[in-house]
């Protein structure tokens, strides 16, 4: 089955073409994706030029309303993010703060316009806040209208102060390549799922 569409945004600060590790992870889910029949598109956020703001459209430039036309037209959004001193990177917040527009945007029934949609979120870095970094994302996502399957989140982090990345294995850690594939199958389960049937109208 091929009827469902993915999106990853990847929330590194790093610009294409410099490796990145939350990259090399998008690239991890989607394959598991794929594999369940879901096609997909990657984005690096950075390489796009979108403003800080809170509204679909800020206007002069901002590069959001391009990528979210793409978020609109998925049913599966990633969001892979680094840590940088325990926190989801500048980045990630900002893209969640764009994605706070979508509070006020609803279809003919009253739903939000993310309803239906499910989010998966992986995270990667060489310190503590892999836990924190995880909640604090889908609980942004799921507020703003993103649905979570069972076990939406995965991680990799390497041994705190020091200078290994994920990028820098031959092979994906077994327990990450594990969480991977769980994500990527329950919210693929859980998109079929609201395809077929989505959310009651708010009464």
């Amino acid at each position: 089955m091929t009827d469902l569409k993915a999106l990853t945004l990847v929330c590194t600060l790093k610009p294409s073409p410099n490796d990145s590790s939350s990259d090399l992870l998008a690239r991890d889910i989607q394959g598991e994706l794929n594999s369940r029949g879901v096609a997909g598109e990657i984005v690096r956020v950075v390489d796009h030029d979108v403003r800080f703001g809170v509204t679909t459209d800020e206007g002069d430039g901002d590069e959001w309303p391009v990528i979210r036309a793409k978020v609109m037209a998925a049913d599966i959004l990633v969001l892979t993010v680094p840590i940088w001193l325990g926190q989801p990177s500048s980045v990630c917040k900002m893209v969640l703060e764009r994605l706070d527009a979508e509070l006020g945007e609803t279809d003919d029934q009253g739903r939000k316009s993310t309803y239906g949609k499910v989010a998966i979120v992986g995270v990667v870095g060489n310190e503590d806040g892999a836990h924190h970094t995880v909640s604090a994302c889908l609980q942004a996502l799921n507020d703003v209208g993103f649905s979570l399957a069972a076990n939406a989140g995965t991680y990799w982090v390497g041994e705190a102060m020091q200078a290994v990345n994920y990028d820098d294995h031959d092979e994906t850690p077994e327990k990450t390549a594990s969480a991977t594939t769980m994500a990527a199958s329950n919210a693929v389960h859980l998109a079929r799922l609201l395809r077929a049937t989505q959310y009651p109208a708010p009464t």
